[in-house]
Parts: C-alpha cells; sequence; structure tokens
C-alpha cells in the first residue's frame, strides 16, 4: 500500500480521536519512523509533506541526511551514545530519548545551537526498556540546568506492548500528568509542552491521552 494510502487513514483515525476529546487535530505531530525502509522509501513519505522522520541509530541518520533533501527534519527517537552525539548532533532537530547527564553534557558541547529535548520516562518500567523511572524526573532536570543548549520541551515514553487498553491508556495519563507538573514550574530551561508518546499500535489512545508527537513507522511506511 501506498504511504499516502496510509497517510490518509492515519490522519482519519487521527481526527476520530480529537473529536472524541474535543482536541483540535492540528496539535497533533506526526514522526513518520524511516529507521529500516530505504532512502527511496524515505523520500516517498517527504513527497506525502510529512518531513518529520524518525531514526534511532546514528549511522542510518548520517546516511538518510546525505541523501534527502533539506526539508527533512529529523529526530532521534532510540538511545543515543555519548561517544556518537558528535555525528548527529548538528543534524537533528529534536531528540526523544534524554535519560542520560552524559549525553547532555556532550550536546552541550558540540551543539552549535539550543536543541529540544524530550526525557524518556520508562512508566511500565520494563527492565529492557531505557528511560528514567517517574521519581528521578525532578531530581534529573534540575541538573539539566546547567546544560545552556538544552531545553527540555516535553517528554517520552512507550506504553506495553499489550492488548490491555486500560494498562495503556494508564501509562499514558501518568506521563501527562508528570508533564502538567514540570509545565506548572515555569522553568526557564524546561517548558515541558509536550508529549511524545503513541506509535503504530496505541497511537489514537495516546491521543485521546494528550499526545502532541507521535512516532509512527510500519502503520505508515511499513515494516
Amino acid at each position: 500500500m501506498s504511504i499516502l494510502t496510509n497517510l490518509n487513514n492515519i490522519k482519519e483515525n487521527i481526527n476520530k480521536a480529537c473529536k472524541k476529546v474535543n482536541r483540535n487535530p492540528e496539535e497533533i505531530n506526526i514522526i513518520g519512523v524511516t529507521k529500516y525502509v530505504s532512502i527511496e522509501r524515505a523520500q516517498e513519505l517527504l513527497n506525502t509533506g510529512v518531513f518529520d522522520l524518525g531514526e534511532n541509530r546514528a549511522e542510518e541518520l548520517v546516511d538518510k541526511y546525505s541523501h534527502l533533501n533539506s526539508r527533512a527534519k529529523f529526530h532521534f527517537i532510540g538511545t543515543l551514545q555519548s561517544r556518537k552525539v558528535k555525528d548527529v548532533v548538528n543534524k537533528i532537530i529534536s531528540i526523544h530519548s534524554l535519560d542520560r547527564l552524559s549525553v547532555a553534557k556532550q550536546i552541550n558541547s558540540r551543539s552549535e545551537e539550543i536543541k529540544d529535548f524530550f526525557i524518556q520516562v520508562n512508566l511500565s518500567e520494563e527492565y529492557y526498556k531505557h528511560g528514567l523511572k517517574i521519581n528521578e524526573v525532578d531530581e534529573f532536570i534540575n541538573h539539566l540546568s546547567q546544560y545552556e543548549k538544552v531545553r527540555i520541551v516535553g517528554l517520552m515514553t512507550m506504553a506495553p506492548h499489550i492488548d490491555d487498553e486500560k494498562e495503556i491508556r494508564s501509562v499514558f495519563k501518568q506521563l501527562a500528568t508528570l508533564r502538567n507538573a514540570i509545565r506548572d514550574k515555569k522553568l526557564d530551561h524546561a517548558p515541558c509542552e509536550y508529549l511524545s508518546m503513541g506509535m503504530s499500535n496505541d497511537y489514537e489512545i495516546a491521543i485521546e491521552e494528550g499526545a502532541t508527537h507521535i512516532r509512527l513507522g510500519s502503520e505508515l511506511v511499513g515494516s
């Protein structure tokens, strides 16, 4: 199926989810997850008007950056190793997976400008997932104030890959509550306005619970 057909179906689902909770669909930012897909497939996505691309490996991001046109806006959505920061920092507009001060320190020393970050929170506390525990977030944000090129624009999480909608919804609700508490502090370095949550299998639930950025791979570009 073509990416454009997939995108139209997704937009229809976004509209339905927004209507259920009285939200404006314009608030929803689609990030096309292009990891594992070809340069040609990524270009097809750009041709539909989706310019935000998510990559989780530094090497793939650098390769696509060199081949795709300047309309592409890259988001790093995987775990970024400190030693790889130099390769990607000036090719991306945001990182959705910040959970270590070592990465923030490297970004701060190597970035040419202020960068937007989402702090990754492991609300389901699954051992194989990265991210901070909920009770670690406040202290982490306080430490980040020393890095002038690091701006915390939001929080990110991944719900467990299960069929229990109630459990999935609970994870997204917790992230929204945490975001609200941080946002209300009105910290200069951490406005924390956004929620990066929801993937191909659960993005409609995420939107109903306040997601502003959804990360879509298989549903949009195929597997």
